[in-house]
């Protein structure tokens, strides 16, 4: 029988993890780290945990080859995105490791597709529960662990919340809720598995409730909001007070509880040193969106980690189509969906993110706002229009990915704050969340900004709309689409969605009901007949 995951009893090895998907893979991923009372006797044993959290974040090549939507939390940041229509890669050179994501297919249980999204985030959750179980008795160790350990709860909070929200069924118009077993998996989430699960007990492991879930994941809050005020290291590659009061936010609106996301956007806001970013600092070409002092929380790449090495497998190769490295340069450009695109105001300085390409010749945009592009071969007419330039290459190094790809992408951002607070007004006071957005966007975006919106529903919609702008490429829509049940719509006129990809729904699509896979049902018999539908090619 074979294991996704398999947690041992001791932390002298990481969880051995065991891969199965259709192209018939199967590797073993060991990490050597610490045995249990090594870690109890030494801080520094403990520290060394702390940066494991984020570093872990940075994985590359999980299934043990190079495939090229494998390097770490940032690739799933961009599935999401794809997901969610709001960024597209219309090339039909066969680079685009991403496109079925956008085009819905082999979404089901047996694919590698969902594999790698199962697989890292329980990675990732095992990393946080080292953390925590590494120590124990909070009563007797300095305050500096006592700091680390509410960071493992920090981190372990941000994993499951993701899951639950990813996983958790909601109801569609393209699959039912009672799935081909006859059994309703409506508000489902995950299993937990927490520092003390066992082997055998992970193989009996049912989904739990949204309910049950919540419950988890506000008890690490709560946890980490006690204990990482001790937290010692300033680094924004860990979380500290504002990101748990961020967490919070996100987690009251997952819930609908508007006040209470409220009250934990304005606590984030008041506790970040962190101000909205400037447009001179967005589009800076050596300092730009790659700058982690700029957010509350962020993940740093460094050039002696793999993913940076490999050239190519790494967010900059990825999301810079600046570069000469990767594959944003190679054809599937980072592209942002036309009409979103179209809908932000020329007075608006973050549409200056985007190339105007066809849509509005403007050869001055490329001198002000691109990088040199007769040092990169690049000609007016080889980028199509609505092509990101918003994440640049670290120092504006375009054709060095030891330098170019050693960047930083975010985690949390204060402007997620801003507008969690704005919408959550929007739900209690229609006008109110009006003016709050008007305020925000005439400070910080457009100052000619101008909100039409009359009725509540459409004053929260422009909202998350800009919202969806603002956050573009960061991997935060597809919660929202999926939370106010918001149709997807890819097949407009005008699309810039490849053909494979114009998929329209009704509400909010099938495939953000993400499957659990076959190789975790053959390992854990409390999930057999629990899955959700496949939502393949459902639309």
């Amino acid at each position: 029988m074979k294991k996704i995951l398999s947690y041992g009893m001791s932390l002298a090895m990481m969880a051995t993890v065991s891969f199965s998907a259709t192209s018939c893979i199967e590797e073993t991923v060991p990490t050597n780290g610490f045995t249990e009372e090594q870690i109890k006797g030494s801080e520094k044993a403990t520290e060394a945990l702390l940066w494991g959290m984020p570093a872990k974040l940075n994985d590359i090549n999980m299934f043990g080859d190079s495939r090229g939507f494998d390097w770490g939390y940032g690739s799933i940041m961009h599935i999401r995105d794809r997901q969610s229509g709001d960024c597209t890669r219309p090339y039909a050179g066969g680079y685009d490791w991403f496109a079925r994501y956008e085009y819905n297919l082999y979404m089901g249980e047996n694919s590698i597709f969902t594999q790698y999204l199962w697989n890292s985030y329980y990675k990732y959750v095992q990393s946080a529960n080292e953390m925590i179980k590494a120590v124990p008795d909070e009563a007797n160790v300095s305050d500096a662990v006592k700091g680390m350990k509410g960071a493992g709860y920090a981190f372990r909070a941000m994993l499951y919340l993701d899951m639950a929200r990813c996983w958790e069924y909601l109801p569609t118009d393209a699959t039912s809720n009672i799935n081909a077993d006859g059994n309703d998996v409506l508000h489902l989430t995950v299993p937990i598995i927490d520092e003390n699960s066992t082997e055998e007990s992970i193989k009996n492991n049912p989904r739990v409730s949204r309910e049950k879930m919540a419950e988890f994941i506000l008890g690490d809050l709560k946890k980490a909001e006690e204990l990482i005020p001790n937290l010692e290291p300033s680094s924004r590659t860990l979380p500290h007070l504002d990101c748990v009061y961020g967490l919070l936010a996100r987690y009251y609106m997952w819930l609908e509880d508007y006040p209470k996301a409220y009250e934990y956007a304005s606590k984030a806001i008041n506790e970040t040193s962190s101000t909205p970013i400037t447009e001179d600092q967005a589009l800076s070409k050596t300092n730009g969106f790659n700058d982690l002092s700029k957010w509350m929380w962020g993940i740093q790449q460094v050039k002696e980690n793999s993913s940076v090495q490999s050239g190519i497998l790494n967010w900059t190769g990825w999301m810079s189509p600046e570069t000469t490295f990767g594959y944003a340069n190679a054809g599937p450009y980072p592209i942002i969906d036309s009409k979103l695109y179209s809908s932000i105001s020329k007075t608006d300085w973050r549409k200056n993110l985007y190339s105007p390409g066809t849509l509005d010749k403007n050869y001055e945009w490329y001198q002000t706002y691109a990088a040199d592009l007769e040092n990169m071969n690049i000609t007016y007419d080889q980028w199509p229009s609505c092509v990101a330039i918003k994440f640049r290459p670290a120092n504006g190094a375009v054709g060095d990915p030891n330098i170019g790809a050693a960047s930083a992408y975010p985690l949390m951002r204060v402007e997620e704050m801003y507008f969690i607070k704005i919408e959550a007004a929007a739900h209690s006071n229609a006008e109110e969340g009006k003016e709050e957005l008007v305020d925000f966007m005439k400070e910080y975006r457009d100052p000619s900004y101008k909100c039409t919106a009359t009725s509540q529903a459409d004053i929260i919609k422009e909202i998350v709309l800009q919202k969806r702008i603002e956050l573009w490429g960061e991997g935060q829509s597809f919660f929202d689409i999926k939370r106010l049940d918001y149709a997807v719509n890819n097949a407009y006129k005008g699309t810039n969605h490849p053909t494979s990809g114009q998929l329209t729904t009704t509400r909010r699509p099938a495939w953000m009901n993400w499957v659990i896979v076959l190789t975790e049902q053959n390992n854990n018999a409390a999930l057999v007949g629990w899955n959700n539908p496949d939502p393949t090619g459902k639309y």
